[in-house]
């Protein structure tokens, strides 16, 4: 069976390969240099501790032995541990193979339960896998590419050429024979550049395609930690459900993956805490006392599905309405003619929640319209169906590889916007008889219906065209209008995100991109856009969630990454360091609420790092809490007394203590 670490064995396999090669340039002068021993056990200690956490005990085994001999130094101690370094090498290329490490277990270690973080088995990733990189390819079309950029430099020597040639013709008595020899020039030149960059953009395509291929990733551990959530939450909040998933080789691209993660675990949230109801009440509807979750990922040609389904309460369209009128976001007039599949879409509105009471779970308005945006700014939509009394269904679709996203170029007075392509649907011209305006909103009058629409050069305070155009589309289902004084033609960009000073000055804007000509131009947020037009105010400001803000210290990659999920899992803001340095670095720079910090790092210890940080009068009260695999009572004692407020055994780590404590410690 799969665990649902598995993605971090390859992570796993490499740092410990890292760690081996320096344990093999100590080897000459372990036996006779204490600080070089020292350096060994430490590599040893940092394998070993990433190795109890995944579960890979005859790897932990091994390391704790050879730790053990490098206490006594002398003669034969560096043969010695290059014996063991070599078979560490083995049991970690028997891991790259997929084969079960065969290697006994002392009696204590399989006698003690496995912990929350030990979920697996000690093999590679099932499923299947993005082919190898063949380089040879690779390096052959990088070759090609660099030809075909010389010879376009050419092309360019010999315009500026012919561009010498017709400043001479002009001059001369009789320049009309050199300006035909110079056209017919231009225009094989002209042809020679367009086949040129034909074969340019193929080669740049099959390169790009296959860099793309290498992104690409099975979802299975994705999935699974979206299901680990959604359980942890129920168990939490006492709810009684089943989470299923399926299509689990389904293949995204890693990139896309990350940037989905916070809004697909909005929807698992809403699926247990909106959806699952009380085992009584379904009974008494003839259904099953436990209410049934699926996550289900599905590829569709060149795109991918995702889907959060329970079997739930459902959603009432009147009550999203109510909400909406509550918040102000709708006027009622507007309610009156809306139906449940309009008012559902409401709910991809910032602001909306039909909750009345917040909790640290719900009520607070955010997480759909999160979605949403995600979905869109990927290239790609969230859609909605449900029945009350019978369930909720959300499935985003989102493109299988990142490229350039698509964007529509709009231009108002000198300036220039972009909008995601995928939300456009169609242009009209907009004449000034047509736009009325009602309560501060503008509506244009096409086809008989009042159409609210968003003006940019009202919101960027731009002179606007006598002509102007409206840009129609859609988000989320949702109607979306904007007007500009004209749309230009498409683009691929690279979209980045706003730098965080811009804070609540950015508007409607939700990023920046570079056009093919060079110019700079500020995305749009189709659904701040839509929630300009369509509201009658900004939404009624509610008690923002307290954060807690983690500071996790740990030289081990694998480890740092584990711990990292768990923590933001539980909905902690994380920021990793490698080393106390770092440590110390960022909270010269940021205040955190809470330290997780490992003891056995290069350098400065966690112990050393903790007594730093209580000399510091503004980190004197910061909680620390000490996760090491150092166990014994002296260890305990001297983490304590450094300054630490907790401290955890990673052997035999419960991720739901060191959620709770972090939370006790960091809101304290």
């Amino acid at each position: 069976m799969a665990s649902e670490h598995d993605d971090l064995l390859p992570m796993f396999v490499a740092e410990a390969r890292e760690r081996l090669h320096h344990l093999a340039s100590l080897a000459a002068t372990v036996g006779g240099d204490a600080r070089a021993a020292a350096e060994a056990r430490r590599e040893l200690h940092t394998i070993k501790g990433a190795a109890r956490m995944l579960a890979l005990a005859p790897i932990a085994e091994l390391c704790h032995h050879a730790e053990e001999q490098l206490l006594s130094l002398g003669p034969g101690c560096g043969q010695r541990l290059t014996e063991q370094a070599d078979a560490l090498a083995a049991l970690l290329d028997a891991i790259e193979r997929g084969s079960e490490a065969a290697a006994p277990r002392d009696e204590s270690e399989a006698d003690r339960p496995p912990s929350p973080f030990q979920a697996g088995l000690e093999r590679a990733p099932s499923g299947p896998r993005a082919g190898p990189l063949h380089l040879d390819t690779v390096a052959e079309r990088a070759a090609r590419l660099r030809i075909l950029a010389v010879a376009a430099g050419q092309l360019v020597a010999r315009l500026e050429g012919l561009i010498q040639s017709a400043s001479r013709a002009v001059n001369e008595p009789h320049p009309e024979h050199a300006l035909t020899l110079l056209t017919t020039s231009l225009r094989a030149l002209a042809g020679e550049m367009d086949a040129g960059q034909r074969r340019l953009y193929r080669v740049a395509e099959a390169q790009l395609d296959a860099l793309l291929e290498l992104q690409l990733r099975p979802l299975r551990p994705f999935l699974q930690q979206l299901a680990r959530h959604g359980r942890e939450l129920a168990r939490s909040l006492g709810r009684d459900v089943e989470i299923t998933i399926a299509g689990e080789d389904t293949r995204l691209d890693r990139r896309i993956v990350r940037d989905l993660e916070k809004a697909l675990l909005h929807l698992v949230r809403n699926a247990v805490d909106h959806g699952a109801e009380p085992p009584a009440r379904r009974q008494q509807r003839g259904r099953p006392p436990t209410t049934a979750i699926q996550i289900q990922a599905q590829a569709a040609g060149r795109r991918v599905r995702l889907t959060v389904s329970d079997d739930g309460a459902g959603i009432s369209g009147r009550e999203v309405i109510e909400a909406a009128l509550r918040r102000g976001l709708i006027d009622p007039a507007h309610a009156a003619g809306m139906d449940d599949e309009q008012a559902l879409r409401l709910l991809f509105l910032p602001g909306l929640s039909t909750r009345q009471e917040v909790s640290d779970v719900s009520g607070r308005g955010v997480g759909l319209d999160v979605v949403s945006a995600v979905a869109t700014r990927l290239g790609g939509d969230v859609t909605l169906a449900s029945t009350p009394g019978h369930g909720t269904s959300f499935t985003v679709e989102v493109p299988v590889a990142r490229r350039g996203e698509m964007v529509t170029v709009l231009r108002v007075a000198r300036v220039r916007f972009a909008i995601p392509a995928s939300v456009v649907r169609e242009c009209h011209r907009l004449d000034e008889g047509r736009v009325v305006e009602r309560s501060g909103h503008l509506f244009a009058m096409l086809g008989g219906a009042p159409i609210p629409f968003a003006s940019l050069a009202r919101i960027f305070a731009l002179p606007p065209a006598d002509q102007q155009v409206l840009v129609r589309g859609s988000v989320a289902g949702e109607e979306l209008a904007v007007a500009a004084d004209a749309q230009e033609a498409e683009a691929e960009v690279l979209v980045r995100p706003l730098p965080r000073s811009a804070g609540a000055h950015a508007g409607p804007a939700d990023g920046m991109a570079l056009l093919p000509t060079g110019e700079p131009v500020v995305v749009l947020s189709p659904q701040r856009l839509m929630h300009t037009a369509h509201s009658r105010g900004a939404p009624p400001a509610t008690p923002a969630a307290a954060v807690v803000r983690v500071l996790l210290v740990d030289d081990s990659l694998v480890t740092r990454e584990m711990e990292r999920r768990v923590l933001e899992d539980a909905g902690f803001d994380v920021t990793t360091a490698a080393d106390a340095a770092e440590a110390l670095a960022n909270l010269g720079e940021e205040i955190f609420d809470c330290m997780v910090t490992d003891v056995e790092m290069p350098g400065m210890d966690g112990f050393e790092l903790a007594r730093q940080v209580r000399r510091m009068p503004a980190l004197a009260h910061l909680p620390i809490i000490v996760v090491s695999t150092r166990d014994r009572p002296e260890d305990r004692l001297q983490g304590l007394q450094a300054g630490a407020d907790a401290y955890l055994a990673k052997q035999r780590l419960d991720a739901g203590e060191l959620v709770k404590l972090v939370r006790r410690l960091g809101q304290s």
